[in-house]
């Protein structure tokens, strides 16, 4: 207990807003080399989204291969904290700072579980980043390629994102949809507006190419899935002059898409309604991350069994909310993410309940020991998502 809410302190009194680099993975590597972890840290990437740090650690060597995955870096605390965000703070049974839930707290948890574990079960990792809250394009990414050159592929991964909502364990991801960023810029002709014969507006085009985005139905939902749904989320003209036919319009969408779509068809599907409203319009995107499912299954089902014998009560498998880095993860084995109570994360005086974290690392330690019962991912015949 002393051991867990002292590193948890630690790593919240360590400074790492996204990208985070330095003092924060020094706190994690002094506690994971007495527990027999061999920790490779490295840095990748570099200006205007990096450098970023990661952190990999390893002990043992063959059987089943069970990885914790989580992030070190936290958003930026706002102003108006009742106290510093970077100096833990234990007031009421609630101990405050930023990353106290997304997600040091679950990290030192991480910790605390791999001390219960006996290491000659199997091998157990820590895949750690400091590039989830921000473009995440130098963190996980980064760090499956560096496990794919030391040949190392988990069979069974948890990623400690906060995914209960109202009491501990109360809600598990097995998926989480997809999303991407899409950009129109409609080029027109500036005139006066006296004059339109002389000017070409290019907002109604770019109106009715909207109208018809937003009136898609794109699917009705899946057995696990909500609906995609498309969203406008920015609409531009910037014209300062009530007298002036502007010279362009822009507008951006945001798509959250379930396993029935791909990134790369949503994306020309839009292109191709703004080109027949708009032709000659400049339609660009950027896919964060496709849908991903790990279907209930031998893991899962462990996950929930371990934190019901803890709890009380069985979790819901659900794939809401919006993206983590088990995107990235899904690719390699099955994926379950659980963690702390979501009800402060990234909020003002963000708090975790040192009773649930005390039960949090417990369970962890429980569902680690349980998955090195569990055949390899291959040898059980499950395949990345």
């Amino acid at each position: 207990m002393t051991d867990l809410l002292d590193l948890t302190r630690a790593l919240i009194d360590a400074e790492s807003i996204t990208p985070a680099t330095g003092a924060v993975f020094d706190v994690l590597e002094a506690a994971l080399v007495p527990l027999g972890f061999n920790v490779d840290r490295f840095i990748a990437g570099g200006p205007p989204h990096g450098p970023v740090e990661n952190l990999l650690a390893v002990r043992g060597a063959g059987g089943t291969h069970f990885a914790f995955a989580g992030h070190l870096d936290v958003v930026p605390p706002g102003k108006g904290w009742t106290t510093d965000p970077f100096r833990a703070e234990l007031r009421g049974g609630l101990l405050h700072g930023r990353g106290a839930v997304d997600m040091k707290g679950a990290i030192a948890a991480f910790v605390a579980a791999a001390a219960q574990t006996p290491a000659d079960l199997g091998t157990m990792s820590l895949i750690i980043t400091g590039d989830e809250e921000g473009p995440a394009i130098h963190g996980t990414i980064a760090l499956i390629e560096r496990m794919k050159a030391r040949g190392l592929s988990p069979d069974y991964c948890l990623v400690g994102e906060p995914t209960s909502v109202s009491r501990l364990g109360d809600m598990i991801k097995i998926g989480r949809r997809g999303s991407v960023n899409i950009w129109i810029d409609v080029p027109g002709r500036q005139g006066h507006v006296a004059y339109p014969h002389l000017a070409d507006n290019p907002i109604p085009r770019l109106v009715r190419a909207l109208a018809e985005l937003d009136a898609l139905v794109l699917d009705e939902g899946t057995d696990w899935f909500q609906p995609t749904n498309l969203e406008i989320t920015d609409l531009t003209v910037g014209n300062p002059a009530t007298n002036v036919i502007p010279a362009a319009a822009q507008a951006r969408l945001g798509i959250r898409f379930n396993d029935l779509h791909r990134g790369d068809a949503l994306v020309a599907r839009v292109r191709d309604i703004v080109e027949a409203h708009a032709p000659g319009a400049e339609v660009r995107a950027m896919v964060s991350g496709e849908a991903f499912l790990t279907p209930p299954g031998a893991w899962s089902t462990l996950v929930s069994d371990r934190i019901a014998a803890h709890t009380g009560h069985s979790p819901e498998l659900s794939t809401t909310g919006g993206t983590s880095d088990a995107r990235f993860l899904s690719r390699l084995c099955p994926v379950v993410e659980f963690g702390l109570v979501n009800a402060t994360m990234h909020k003002l005086d963000e708090a975790v309940a040192i009773d649930d974290l005390t039960l949090l690392a417990a369970i962890y330690a429980d569902i680690a020991r349980g998955a090195f019962s569990l055949p390899p991912a291959s040898a059980a015949g499950h395949a990345p998502s």
